[in-house]
């Protein structure tokens, strides 16, 4: 038997734009319903940012441990425990996950409901309840933020071997002899560099010529350089296209080259890397005539609404950059528009990215190659990390640095970072591209010394006066 209740306002999904909503639409008046299928925050907190963030530091540590000779420093031999790796990445997620469920239950005009959500019309939606009843909840206002979830590649015999994907990859205790990742983006070169770190051999298979897609080719070669340095395998433009099972339980695996020649790899664990896919399968969208794109994805206007007035979809399920900040700041639209009666819209929003490798890849704006794509008028300042003398002091010195600056304003149009805290000299130059600041006033700016952003005095300076 199904309890209807009714809402002001209904949200599928407690990732990173769903968790705030839930604080801010009650605060507002609005009774609301969120609705969850299995545990509160989201990618980020539960699979993504915070349990893989905590890892890369245990793999910097066994990293740093390993070069104690380079800084004067005698170490003994260094080994990884990946159960009590394992344990403080858990620790660490139960910490901020059972801190934001607490928060939700003790909300007033909220109501948190685990269960499975699907539409049965516009404004309706039908939860069969963990357990086992069902609930029907309407709502003038229904928010979907269901996410996304590792993609599986169409490979021969995959279905019949085990692999791991960025979630299960977390959950191993003991580590892998050799890893063979399928993917050579931002989740594959993350894990790839980590389990390297950790003592694993690790193969990288990119079916691309090139790492990193989007990125300049000299960051994606210059990526490729600090990895194969630090003892990552890598084979591009090579394409899976068989796996088997050996008796012992290692997996073969067979690629393709671009000339149509096949080999053999053996590898005791096998991660799936390659792209990501909307949970929406079992939201039963049609019931509502929400319209979805390639791939899956809800399409959605420019203030984040669907084609159904009044629903709207928020963060990795509508496609685009599967960040969470961008996630959070698709909150904040909502915010806005629904509650302050703005007109805040994703247009021209600046995106921010870190890529969390070691040392860190930062990136904002536009990159080189889409400003000349774009005919504009630009120049370029790029400076190799051993110019900066920080840096040097740490013996962190590999990578460089890239800014792309309007030729006639000097207004910074983007900016890549690949260095010892990549993303927090990113961050710099984002705010610096926010307040509409040209480059020659943080060429002439006074930076205390010596630190990472003084850099810039020097990066700068390569425009002239």
């Amino acid at each position: 038997m199904a309890t209807e209740n009714n809402y002001d306002a209904i949200i599928i999904g407690s990732g990173q734009a769903g968790s705030p909503l839930a604080s801010a639409l009650p605060a507002a008046g609005l009774r609301t319903a969120l609705v969850e299928l299995s545990h509160v925050g989201g990618t980020c907190i539960n699979e993504g940012c915070t349990p893989t963030k905590t890892m890369v530091a245990s793999a910097r540590v066994a990293y740093l441990s390993r070069r104690g000779a380079d800084y004067g420093v005698t170490t003994g031999p260094v080994s990884v425990d990946m159960k009590r790796v394992r344990q403080r990445k858990r620790a660490i997620v139960d910490r901020f996950r059972n801190g934001k469920q607490h928060s939700f239950e003790r909300t007033p005009g909220l109501d948190l409901i685990f269960g499975e959500a699907s539409f049965t019309g516009p404004k309706s939606i039908q939860v069969r309840l963990n357990s086992g009843e069902t609930r029907l909840l309407t709502a003038e206002n229904i928010f979907i933020n269901t996410g996304g979830r590792p993609a599986r590649p169409e490979v021969e015999g995959l279905e019949s071997v085990p692999t791991l994907d960025s979630t299960s990859i977390m959950e191993l205790a003991e580590l892998p002899e050799h890893l063979i990742v399928l993917g050579g983006g931002y989740i594959g070169l993350e894990f790839g560099q980590m389990f390297q770190r950790f003592g694993s051999r690790v193969t990288i298979i990119q079916r691309g010529e090139k790492l990193l897609a989007r990125e300049d080719d000299d960051v994606a070669a210059e990526v490729l350089r600090i990895l194969s340095e630090d003892g990552v395998e890598f084979l591009l433009g090579h394409t899976p296209t068989r796996v088997t099972q050996k008796e012992d339980g290692r997996l073969v695996l067979t690629v393709r080259t671009k000339a149509g020649e096949e080999k053999e790899l053996e590898g005791s664990h096998i991660l799936l890397a390659g792209g990501r896919l909307p949970n929406v399968e079992k939201l039963n969208l049609a019931a509502a005539g929400i319209k979805t794109g390639k791939g899956g994805f809800v399409e959605v206007n420019e203030r984040l609404e669907t084609s159904v007035p009044g629903v709207y979809a928020l963060g990795d399920v509508k496609g685009g950059p599967a960040f969470t900040h961008i996630s959070y700041d698709d909150y904040r639209i909502i915010r806005t528009n629904l509650l302050e009666g703005g007109n805040a819209t994703t247009n021209e929003r600046l995106l921010p990215y870190t890529m969390f490798i070691d040392p860190q890849l930062g990136r904002i704006g536009l990159s080189e190659s889409d400003a000349r794509a774009q005919g504009r008028s630009i120049k370029v300042a790029k400076m190799p990390m051993n110019y900066v003398a920080r840096a040097l002091e740490m013996d962190e010195s590999r990578g460089f640095m890239k800014a792309i600056v309007d030729a006639e304003s000097g207004l910074i149009l983007g900016a890549t970072v690949l260095g010892i805290e990549g993303g927090e000299l990113m961050a710099t130059l984002q705010m610096a591209m926010m307040g509409k600041v040209p480059y020659y006033i943080l060429r002439d700016a006074i930076f205390a010394h010596p630190t990472l952003a003084e850099s810039l005095n020097n990066l700068f300076s390569l425009f002239g006066d």
